[in-house]
């Protein structure tokens, strides 16, 4: 079943007779445009996308639906609502259902104004779709996956007292490039010494010296699919605290790892991960979330929380996280890559999860 055919198919639910997606990543993964610019409206029997000369030929290349051309820009004012508005008029939509963490104000009263039709609020129509990975999204998964972690296993011949973490960080995106892989949009943290006790610590011009212990967070963009690991390295022997702080994460991650599978809960997944921390003392020193969904976005659902309930379902790839930072002391995460399967979860991302000593 088509994604558009699964949308098609919820409207009567949300009581709505036409659904609007204008959310970038929502956009591309009904369609597979992957232009910057453009609406997609459905109704139960018609689907069809709106964007700019610029993206109109590709569009209709990538998108395989009807593609309307909006009329161009005039001065600094946007006109791709205006078009909308005409669209939504001519489909007969009376009800639209519209992405509400993702279509602006000002745009929404255009649409009040032009369009007739009432304007319905949704949210998470499209990414709850997103949670579950096709085949061809778990292989772009996969392979971005083995380009971070070989790009791990490459960094650890490389760092070397004196280096800076900025230096750390350039060899880790030179790698990726060379293998195929983009890192715009999120730049390795890699944080030294005391500055791992930032969560998202990114590379700074500190020198890393002998007996810094480092966190290494980071992840490659393969052909629009991310992946997002995190591993502690030292450089020579790291005090004792800094020990029982990696060996309380280390036994955290695998606690939960090692416990996920298809039907758990929110709860339970950040249970697993947590009983770990509060035994050892140190929860009062993890404020970051447990894990995360991850595709099209390096966060996307499911987002892991406490005050939730969600369930693991086979297809999904998802991310766990532990961490422990002590302020003006350090830190340290670690973080995997996790494929849902029928039965349990397999480990995207093998590379070690030890503390690796330089």
């Amino acid at each position: 079943m088509s994604r558009i055919t699964k949308l098609q198919n919820q409207l009567d639910e949300l009581k709505i007779d036409g659904f609007m997606i204008n959310g970038d990543w929502n956009r591309r993964y009904v369609t597979g445009f992957t232009g910057s610019n453009g609406v997609v409206l459905i109704t139960k029997d018609d689907a069809l996308l709106i964007t700019d000369y610029r993206y109109f030929e590709q569009a209709k290349k990538q998108s395989g639906l009807h593609v309307v051309l909006h009329a161009e820009h005039t001065g600094h004012k946007h006109k791709i609502y205006d078009e909308v508005s005409k669209q939504i008029n001519r489909m007969g939509i009376k009800r639209l259902g519209f992405e509400q963490q993702h279509l602006n104000f000002g745009n929404y009263s255009k649409l009040k104004e032009l369009a007739s039709c009432e304007m319905i609020p949704t949210y998470d129509v499209v990414e709850n779709l997103r949670m579950v990975k096709s085949q061809e999204e778990i292989d772009n998964i996969r392979t971005s996956t083995e380009i971070t972690d070989d790009a791990f296993v490459n960094i650890l011949d490389i760092i070397r007292p004196g280096m800076t973490e900025l230096e750390v960080a350039g060899e880790l995106e030179s790698f990726i490039k060379k293998r195929g892989g983009i890192t715009s949009t999120f730049s390795p943290i890699v944080a030294s010494g005391k500055r791992a006790s930032l969560p998202h610590g990114r590379a700074s011009d500190k020198v890393i010296e002998n007996g810094d212990m480092i966190t290494i967070d980071f992840g490659t963009n393969y052909n629009g699919y991310w992946s997002d690991i995190s591993r502690v390295v030292s450089i020579g022997q790291p005090n004792e605290k800094m020990l029982e702080v990696h060996q309380a994460v280390l036994r955290s991650f695998t606690n939960c790892a090692t416990h996920i599978k298809p039907g758990l809960t929110d709860q339970e997944v950040d249970k697993y991960m947590r009983d770990i921390l509060i035994e050892t003392g140190y929860n009062q020193y993890s404020g970051t979330g447990t894990g995360h969904g991850i595709g099209l976005e390096v966060h996307e659902k499911p987002l892991f929380s406490v005050d939730s309930e969600k369930f693991l379902l086979p297809g999904m790839v998802i991310t766990i996280e532990p961490g422990i930072y002590l302020p003006e002391i350090g830190g340290a995460r670690i973080e995997d890559m996790l494929l849902i399967t029928e039965d349990s979860c397999e480990v995207l991302s093998p590379s070690t999860k030890e503390l690796v000593i330089l």
